[in-house]
């Protein structure tokens, strides 16, 4: 077993092979070891704190329960690497490669993974809060896998832009997360937290999303067609200008909501809330709104055409030239 004085002696002379070395335990915080070769070495337990690993070849390599926190592993090669427990609070893993590599249990509190390719990485119960994803790929790869991110911990993150398709992330905790853009087409996020959070254009085609709580979210713009809402909750949600075609809302709740100009063509509304919803300009041709609430709702120029209305409560509801589901303008 290498020490820490004989590696760093080896790699200051141009030494930067270590493949399959054994360094459990070692001691190389604040190193700087760029470009170092540690493919399948043992680091279980490690010390290397503030190191510096850009370039870092770390393929396969077992760093459970490392302290990397601060660390600067930009672009590093971690495929397969094992990384579970590890406290990687404050890392930079800017564009690093972390394809299939097991993060399960792992600190990432504000760790800088912008760019990170996360395919096939195993993210289940990782504390993400704080972290920046953005632009991180974890999409689903040939129908084969959906990226593990079940019970983590992704409050406040930023996801921005990030690939998620057929993401796994039932009850994650995104709350006040920034989403804008993202794509979670196909994605599960039945009974995440997401109150709060920004989703401003984010793409959701498809995706599951029920019992998700969406209270106060930022949805404007963003597309939802066939996608799943089914008792969530969108209560005081922003939905300007969103796309809900064919959307399932089936007792969903969504008081208060803003819908100006949403798109909710042939979606099932059945049995859903909109109490003092705003749903001016909304298009709800073909609409099923079977016993909906929509006391008080503002449908101001609504177009309501051939929509199910016939036990929907519109007490107190405002239909200023609203369409009516006959063709008739509401006076």
């Amino acid at each position: 077993m290498l020490n820490p004085s004989e590696l760093l002696k080896r790699y200051a002379s141009g030494d930067t092979q270590f493949q399959g070395a054994n360094l459990t335990g070692i001691n190389l915080s604040h190193a700087d070891l760029i470009g170092i070769n540690l493919q399948q070495a043992d680091l279980h337990s490690a010390v290397m704190v503030l190191a510096y690993l850009n370039r870092a070849k770390l393929t396969k390599a077992n760093l459970v329960a490392t302290k990397l926190s601060g660390a600067n592993l930009s672009q590093a090669e971690l495929i397969g690497a094992i990384l579970k427990d590890a406290d990687l609070h404050g890392a930079i893993l800017q564009g690093a490669d972390l394809r299939s590599a097991d993060l399960t249990l792992a600190n990432l509190l504000d760790a800088n993974l912008i760019d990170a390719d996360l395919r096939h990485a195993d993210l289940g119960g990782a504390n993400l809060t704080g972290a920046c994803l953005r632009g991180a790929n974890l999409r689903e790869e040939n129908r084969r896998y959906t990226a593990n991110l079940r019970g983590a911990t992704l409050r406040k993150a930023d996801l921005r832009g990030a690939n998620l398709t057929g993401a796994d992330l039932a009850k994650v905790d995104l709350r006040g997360a920034n989403l804008s853009e993202v794509t979670l087409r196909g994605a599960n996020l039945s009974g995440a937290d997401l109150s709060e959070a920004n989703l401003k254009g984010a793409l959701l085609t498809e995706a599951n999303l029920t019992q998700t709580n969406l209270r106060a979210a930022n949805l404007r713009n963003a597309k939802l067609e066939r996608a799943q809402l089914i008792e969530a909750d969108l209560a005081s949600v922003n939905l300007q200008g969103a796309l809900l075609a064919d959307a399932k809302l089936t007792k969903a709740h969504l008081a208060r909501a803003n819908l100006t100009q949403a798109r909710l063509g042939r979606a099932d509304l059945s049995r859903t809330n909109f109490w003092e919803a705003i749903l001016q300009e909304a298009n709800l041709t073909d609409a099923y709104l079977a016993r909906a609430n929509l006391t008080q709702a503002n449908l101001t120029d609504a177009n309501l055409s051939r929509a199910e209305l016939s036990s929907a409560n519109l007490t107190r509801a405002i239909l200023r030239g609203a369409t009516m589901p006959d063709g008739r303008i509401h006076n």
